[in-house]
């Protein structure tokens, strides 16, 4: 690839950075009162997909998962962020990586207590693999 196409898909992993943050409230916590892990993983699949639609405004599947780490609870009553961003791309296929940062409401900082790769492939209107990017 020449450097102009790198510095493009460069810009477009930057603009696809995507951020939401969320509380965790007692109707999303289990008998731990902390965060169901599926909910958190549904959460970061729905930001994966986003970033990886905002980078390539094509239609998209998830293919996989990679390792997805939890480190730490996410206790009721805290606040968390989640981040994506594309960590590979392919000719048909992207990848991003999806970190939760868990924040007290009351104090400074934050950790990173999960993180996990989604897998995606660009589809056409058949459901059949299909570039990124035209030539």
């Amino acid at each position: 690839m020449s450097s102009e196409v790198d510095d493009a898909i460069a810009v477009k992993i930057e603009q696809s950075v995507t951020r939401v943050s969320k509380v965790i409230f007692p109707t999303t916590t289990n008998h731990h009162s902390t965060l169901f892990g599926g909910t958190a993983l549904a959460w970061m699949d729905e930001v994966s997909f986003i970033t990886a639609t905002r980078f390539c405004r094509k239609r998209l599947v998830t293919v996989s998962t990679e390792k997805i780490n939890f480190t730490h609870p996410i206790p009721s009553g805290t606040i968390v962020e989640l981040v994506g961003k594309v960590s590979r791309v392919g000719r048909t296929s992207l990848a991003v990586n999806v970190s939760i940062f868990l924040e007290d409401m009351y104090s400074e900082g934050r950790e990173e207590v999960i993180h996990g790769q989604f897998n995606f492939v660009a589809v056409d209107d058949n459901g059949k693999p299909t570039p990124l990017f035209e030539k």
